[in-house]
């Protein structure tokens, strides 16, 4: 009698390699997965690998293309973040892992698919609301929340151990215990002492970005150019050459590598998961750190303030919070994105940047055709389809509120011009 098969999302690091044979324990066929998000990898020694621990079938994909054109670039465009910090590198790529990893299992007759993700984390939640959306009669094997399994296995110390045990190659050790995701936007870090939020990070743990106080001393300057909100040309000088990139995936390799060499997007917070634990973090996000505020600093110069505070608002916020609860698969993230796209519109320009010793600063802007910026209006040198007097009249319409408010304090017994803290004055 055949045996069923399972489709696990692979990773080839310690969970995914630990659950492989786990799995072939219970006696299951596993196809291996592997999504290529960009991260950096040895794929042909994970497949290797893989093969050697059992599996009868490694499927790698590459969904670097997808990954950039449909996640980041949409993000961007919103300028997607997380507790205003966090620019959500690993909840964006789970869509992206998600369809591929689905279309996998209906290619080789999977009746299941299965994952390395934690029974406290996000990507459980991620990962299983993606599959269900997109098969809605799929079954999910979580082993982490598998009593069996976590009854086995209590933590990593007890994976490496099983690891050891059935000669399984692992990068993470007992003395380097935390975990991590990489993709072309980031890299995350997590567990073993960074559970500590009071431990700072080893130097030794960062991978992506120059220690910022060993980056180059001059600083590097660049271009980017956008239209309708998305990225689509960058120009940057290297030793004396121009050089511009205008393909979605090279841009973004090419805008990351400009910020790794700087050392630019590196953050280290402690978060609020979707499940209700906190849980401190520390990521990677190069590029995207970069894309993200030079859009931002166009959309001042060419973008409709109103428009721009409802989005703020609504769209961003919303748009954030459902990426990192796992809610892409959702009517509510197409009727967001149909009002990003809308906002765009008029989002057309360039703007000059620089990556310095960590630090990311705008040094201009331009637009060739949206003109909400008129210099010589906002000029305090010219007085040109603007009248200074009409703002008195704007001030006198303004006070009528204000001015009701104060007399009803007053009348009240309050004195307005007396600081409302004593311990603000001094003696």
């Amino acid at each position: 009698m055949a045996k069923q098969k399972i489709c696990l999302a692979y990773s080839g690091g310690l969970d995914t390699s630990c659950i492989l044979a786990w799995l072939i324990e219970k006696g299951y066929d596993i196809v291996a997965f592997m999504a290529d998000v960009g991260q950096e990898e040895d794929f042909e020694a994970a497949r290797q690998k893989a093969l050697k621990l059992g599996a009868v079938k490694v499927e790698i994909v590459d969904c670097k293309r997808e990954f950039v054109e449909e996640m980041c670039f949409p993000a961007v465009q919103c300028n997607a973040i997380y507790e205003n910090v966090y620019l959500l590198g690993t909840s964006l790529a789970r869509p992206t892992i998600c369809r591929a990893q689905i279309a996998v299992a209906q290619r080789e007759g999977c009746f299941a698919v299965s994952h390395g993700c934690t029974g406290k984390g996000n990507d459980q939640i991620r990962f299983e609301l993606g599959y269900y959306a997109l098969q809605p009669s799929i079954k999910v094997i979580a082993p982490w929340r598998d009593p069996e399994f976590y009854k086995r296995f209590a933590g990593r110390n007890d994976l490496l151990d099983y690891a050891a045990q059935q000669g399984i190659p692992v990068s993470s050790t007992k003395a380097k215990p935390w975990s991590m995701d990489e993709n072309l936007a980031h890299c995350s870090y997590e567990a073993g002492i960074l559970e500590d939020p009071n431990t700072t990070p080893p130097e030794d743990m960062w991978k992506l970005t120059q220690d910022p106080r060993k980056a180059p001393d001059h600083p590097q300057d660049f271009t980017l150019y956008f239209e309708k909100g998305l990225p689509k040309k960058l120009v940057y000088d290297d030793n004396g050459s121009e050089n511009t990139v205008t393909d979605s995936v090279d841009l973004f390799l090419a805008c990351n590598a400009i910020a790794r060499k700087n050392g630019v997007g590196r953050i280290d917070i402690v978060e609020n998961r979707y499940i209700g634990l906190k849980s401190r973090g520390c990521y990677e996000t190069p590029g995207l750190t970069c894309l993200r505020a030079a859009h931002m600093d166009l959309e001042g110069l060419v973008m409709d303030r109103e428009v721009r505070a409802l989005r703020d608002q609504f769209v961003t916020f919303n748009y954030a919070k459902i990426l990192y609860n796992g809610m892409y698969f959702s009517p509510e993230r197409e009727f967001l994105e149909d009002a990003i796209v809308s906002s765009q519109k008029r989002v057309n320009g360039a703007v000059r940047c620089r990556c310095y010793k960590g630090s990311f600063s705008v040094l201009g802007r331009w637009s060739d055709t949206e003109k909400l910026y008129d210099e010589t209006e906002s000029s305090m040198d010219t007085v040109v389809d603007f009248e200074p007097t009409d703002t008195s009249g704007f001030i006198s319409v303004q006070a009528i509120r204000l001015k009701k408010y104060g007399k009803m304090k007053q009348e009240g017994g309050e004195d307005l011009v007396k600081p409302r803290r004593e311990s603000y004055v001094k003696p």
